[in-house]
């Protein structure tokens, strides 16, 4: 196997690592920390497939330069982010647990009293790097349930193995989970 995974972002060639995780399967790291130029890309090609959607919705942190491009081209002021730790000025807002594939750990996420009030009564675009088990997306969409918002798009860069199958969801590519040799 090779140690890298090439994958066609609409038109954007990028070369993922693939590294092993310790539950015995590998995955194709897609990494957007630091990288301005997919960032850029990745999130206008997010933007025009989200269009209608009233605020932005990610989780941290990789997803956060990509909702900040997605809102900015949406012409969006702000939006909003669940945390992964509970912050001093987050006692007042809401918080979930996931179980995500990447951890291989329930975690739980915060929203912000002032990001709770940004999608309460809004039509919500849920945005993050990559979907695979689904496990982030339905903390994430329980955030917004919870917020009094509506989930309108789900949109990822990647879908990783079968959550390319969903029917429900936006994606600008596809990344397989690789058996560890």
């Amino acid at each position: 196997m090779s140690n890298e995974y090439c994958v066609d972002i609409c038109g954007y060639e990028a070369k993922l690592p693939i590294l092993p995780l310790p539950s015995g399967i590998s995955i194709c790291f897609f990494n957007l920390h630091g990288n301005q130029t997919l960032t850029e890309h990745s999130g206008k090609q997010l933007a025009e497939r989200v269009r209608g959607c009233d605020i932005v919705l990610t989780a941290e942190s990789k997803g956060l330069q990509l909702a900040h491009v997605v809102a900015r081209e949406l012409g969006h002021e702000y939006y909003a982010v669940c945390r992964k730790s509970k912050k001093l000025y987050m006692q007042d807002g809401l918080q979930t647990s996931v179980q995500s594939i990447t951890t291989g750990e329930v975690q739980t996420l915060y929203l912000s009293k002032h990001d709770a009030e940004l999608i309460k009564g809004k039509r919500v675009a849920i945005v993050d790097d990559v979907v695979s088990t689904g496990g982030s997306l339905k903390g994430l969409e329980e955030m917004v349930r919870l917020a009094g918002g509506e989930v309108a798009a789900k949109a990822f860069v990647l879908a990783e193995g079968d959550a390319a199958e969903r029917d429900d969801i936006i994606y600008l590519a596809t990344i397989p989970i690789l058996k560890t040799e």
